[in-house]
């Protein structure tokens, strides 16, 4: 199974906010969103980068009265690492695994299509493992 797999079952879009916009905004969105992470994309819509509620977190441990009004691009990752839509789930779960991140932008020749959390590659492979538990067990059964 691949990420384009991921992305076809996913409701469609991402949710992005530019540079500028202040940290008390990111957590607006964060919220209304229910979401953990948002893209950090430019005016040209490309991704620059990624800022997740840890991020938030870790500032507000370390400078709490300016985190709020800090700009989006203070706190992000810049240039993330993403995948492609070919990507596969268990490779994905090793980028995220070894990068130490839960979420991970998907890009084609160049643009952004979408963004998969940790818990949609791991919903994903649980499927992937029924799905190959039932098929052995109509294999064993005879029903092949």
């Amino acid at each position: 199974m691949t990420l384009n797999a991921i992305l076809k079952n996913k409701p469609p879009g991402f949710f992005a906010v530019l540079p500028d916009m202040t940290i008390s905004g990111v957590i607006t969105v964060l919220a209304e969103k229910r979401i953990g992470a948002v893209l950090v994309i430019d005016k040209a819509d490309r991704l620059v980068g990624i800022l997740s509620e840890r991020d938030v977190v870790r500032s507000l441990a370390m400078a709490a009265l300016g985190t709020l009004e800090l700009p989006a691009a203070a706190l992000m990752t810049a240039n993330p690492v993403t995948a492609s839509p070919a990507t596969t789930v268990a490779e994905a779960m090793e980028i995220m695994t070894d990068g130490h991140f839960r979420h991970l932008p998907v890009m084609e020749a160049g643009r952004l299509v979408g963004l998969v959390s940790i818990g949609d590659v791991v919903k994903a492979r649980i499927e992937q493992s029924q799905h190959e538990v039932e098929s052995l067990r109509t294999y064993v059964v005879g029903g092949v």
